[in-house]
């Protein structure tokens, strides 16, 4: 294994051409920015509010990423698989380390190109909020389930819009809840041109579209700002690298198992390459693209990471198919409870409770009432792992035998 040379893509420059980086040199000296970034004033709320009005200490954009970091569904992040679950190891990545990730990621690039920094890390850190336990098979569960009983689609992206925008109500930016609808990293492209959107009215047809048309629609989106298509890519750079070294480390690949014989030192490549392939490519230009050589090699990891890693450990096998079952059956069960109007259950006094209080500070409601199956969505989605196996526990004890995670000593 070489930490330098991958030897599928071996003339990928890590490096800035000269050209752009005199560029980025004498823009950051400058201290200029893009002339396709977004301004502090471009900010567009839905309510025009004195206190989130942007000043010299605390600029609009920054209110957003203060907004987000203080919501509950942000520390529950830390409890949120992203690849691995069952497995006792601190030194794994969850989501709340992911979406950190990405932030990182995508600052690099954005400091390169001259975009709003605020705004890109409001986005990076926001764009997960809305993912379920058990990273993508989590989702996938829920969402059948709710698709089969309403028709409607439940996807990651869209309920991370309804977190912050309905179920906290913290007046964030058209920008940054963009930005997180279109960050699907699962749909990736090789250039990303900005989508024009310029109003709520215009977004929130489109968010009410996603959860009638599904993947459908949603892989056609594009973020209305480059800092949104910033963190798009950046969301696939910041888990491709990261998610092979998490597979190594608990013994499911090794070293020797990926094609470009990079092994775990994959990571430090892509952040070098990737990073440097995308500036090479965007500055100065009215979009944010890779060149056809790095495009390819992030499609070919990321593919390569699904057949090895992702299909072997989420989505294949007799257990997941327990779980997906037990998210049928406490959905089924969550349901029943708001349909009796139990007020003693846990969905009333861990989920409806809790957000109507908070609301209760901006002078809105939670709306739980109008469709049982959202309310049911909200809360299971809202879930940590160990929430959702307590709740399983709790419910069905004949779960308990399930739910044997890989201890931190089981090598022992």
């Amino acid at each position: 294994m070489s930490d330098h040379i991958n030897r599928l893509a071996p003339d990928i420059p890590q490096t800035l051409t000269p050209e752009v980086e005199e560029g980025v040199r004498e823009m950051l000296r400058t201290h200029q920015m893009n002339p396709y970034a977004t301004r502090d004033g471009d900010c567009i709320r839905r309510v025009d509010s004195p206190q989130d009005k942007g000043t010299p200490l605390r600029p609009a954009f920054l209110h957003d990423i203060e907004k987000i970091i203080h919501l509950p569904a942000y520390n529950r992040m830390n409890g949120k698989t992203q690849v691995f679950a069952f497995v006792e190891n601190d030194d794994l990545t969850r989501r709340g380390l992911h979406v950190q990730l990405v932030a990182r990621t995508a600052r690099d690039i954005g400091r390169a190109l001259g975009l709003n920094l605020d705004l890109i890390e409001a986005i990076g850190l926001s764009h997960d909020l809305g993912h379920t336990p058990f990273g993508h098979a989590g989702e996938h569960f829920l969402n059948d389930i709710y698709h089969e009983r309403t028709g409607r689609w439940f996807m990651h992206n869209v309920q991370s819009v309804r977190v912050m925008d309905v179920l906290y109500g913290r007046n964030l930016a058209l920008q940054t809840l963009d930005g997180a609808l279109c960050h699907n990293g699962e749909f990736e492209r090789q250039k990303l041109k900005m989508s024009g959107l310029t109003s709520f009215e215009e977004f929130d047809e489109i968010v009410e579209r996603c959860w009638n048309e599904g993947p459908k629609l949603v892989k056609t989106l594009r973020p209305m700002t480059a800092e949104g298509c910033v963190v798009r890519l950046s969301d696939i750079i910041a888990y491709v690298g990261k998610d092979r070294q998490d597979a190594i480390r608990v013994g499911l690949v090794d070293e020797d198992t990926f094609d470009d014989g990079l092994g775990s030192a994959y990571n430090a490549w892509a952040l070098r390459t990737f990073i440097a392939d995308i500036v090479n490519n965007s500055f100065g230009k009215p979009q944010i693209c890779m060149s056809e050589e790095g495009f390819h090699e992030l499609s070919r990891a990321k593919s390569e990471n699904l057949q090895k890693i992702e299909m072997r450990r989420e989505v294949d096998g007799r257990f997941s198919d327990q779980v997906r079952d037990l998210f049928h059956k406490l959905y089924m069960q969550e349901l029943d409870v708001l349909q009796r109007g139990d007020t003693s259950g846990s969905i009333f006094r861990h989920h409806i409770e809790p957000l109507t209080r908070e609301l209760s500070f901006y002078g809105r409601t939670y709306d739980w009432q109008r469709d049982f199956d959202q309310t049911v969505v909200d809360y299971i989605s809202s879930m940590t792992d160990n929430y959702f196996i307590a709740s399983c526990e709790r419910l069905f004890p004949e779960t308990t035998e399930l739910f044997q995670r890989r201890s931190y000593f089981h090598d022992l």
